[in-house]
């Protein structure tokens, strides 16, 4: 007959085979719940998300059409175009283009904002804004000439609308932005109402944000000035404590932002990811702004009003991009 002793050291290993079973399910769950999570997400991802030939084969060249050398290694280039095509309209037109440029460290963002009525070479088409060049030839030739604009190559196009704009904001439960100047817009639910300073909005109440020009000191600048401080705002409430511990908002949020989204074919779910993962670090602070360079306004007789470009300026820009030096450009914009 088995001794106490024995007895209770076979109780004691049943309990611990129980508690390491237990264990072991707890862990089968869980990795079981993030596989299931991660499979949904690039699922809603890949459901979502057009992907098309946009990328043109050419590289980047100077004014006498011979290519621009851009040396490898110099972090990633993706062109951020936003559309605001109103209910009834017949033709999208380009009233976001910004140039998301991605060091190899990864240690920041920065967002390089190209007003639309920049005035510069399209290949092609002569001299016009540069929103003309979506208006011609769509996003290859829009990426063509922002490439000879600055002398640099863009690895990667993203394609949205401005009412993914507003989804986006609905799906981390609004953000905080900062206005320079007080405006009254039109929403659905009537006059919305920007403050100078602080703000609070809903997407709805974000979109009039970033239409506005109009009531707005230099227009179509003082607009651009406005949607960089909204892109950061929602960057920061994305990558936000209450947005990165929360499953559903993270699903709402993939679900908004790739809804009405329109990539290159090269863009998979997987470079994606890797984005994303590798920027994990960056927090408000490290999202950096910057106008791209002009001189003045005048007025084209077939363009109409225009922004100078300033020649000098942007090629130094151009080539803080190709050389990933872009913490040493001093023009930048510097938002709350």
């Amino acid at each position: 007959m088995p001794s106490q002793e024995n007895q209770e050291r076979a109780k004691r290993s049943r309990r611990g085979r129980k508690a390491l079973i237990a264990l072991l399910v707890l862990v089968a769950v869980l990795v079981s719940t993030v596989a299931g999570f991660a499979w949904w997400l690039n699922r809603t991802i890949d459901t979502n998300v057009k992907r098309e030939l946009v990328l043109p084969t050419q590289g980047p060249v100077d004014d006498a059409g011979s290519p621009v050398a851009v040396p490898p290694g110099a972090g990633v280039n993706v062109l951020i175009v936003g559309s605001d095509a109103r209910p009834g309209e017949s033709t999208a037109r380009s009233d976001v283009i910004v140039l998301a440029h991605l060091p190899e460290d990864r240690s920041a963002v920065y967002l390089i904002h190209l007003p639309r009525d920049l005035y510069v070479a399209i290949p092609g088409r002569g001299r016009n804004k540069i929103n003309a060049s979506y208006a011609f030839g769509g996003a290859p030739l829009l990426i063509q000439t922002v490439q000879n604009l600055l002398g640099i190559k863009i690895d990667h196009v993203a394609k949205t609308d401005f009412e993914g704009f507003q989804a986006m904001t609905d799906a981390v439960g609004g953000v905080r932005v900062y206005a320079e100047e007080a405006s009254n817009g039109t929403g659905n639910g009537g006059t919305v109402v920007i403050r100078q300073g602080w703000n609070d909005l809903n997407g709805e109440q974000a979109l009039a944000f970033v239409r506005e020009r109009y009531q707005l000191s230099e227009g179509d600048i003082s607009r651009g000035r406005r949607q960089m401080a909204f892109i950061k705002a929602l960057m920061t409430k994305a990558i936000s404590k209450d947005t990165l511990t929360s499953p559903a908002r993270i699903l709402d949020l993939t679900d908004a932002a790739t809804r009405n989204l329109v990539v290159d074919k090269g863009f998979t779910t997987g470079i994606m990811r890797e984005y994303a993962f590798s920027l994990r670090d960056v927090r408000g602070r490290d999202i950096v702004f910057i106008t791209a360079p002009f001189s003045g306004f005048g007025m084209d007789p077939t363009a109409g009003s225009i922004d100078i470009v300033d020649e000098i300026r942007m090629a130094e820009l151009g080539e803080h991009i190709r050389n990933d030096t872009l913490d040493q450009w001093s023009d930048v914009t510097v938002t709350p």
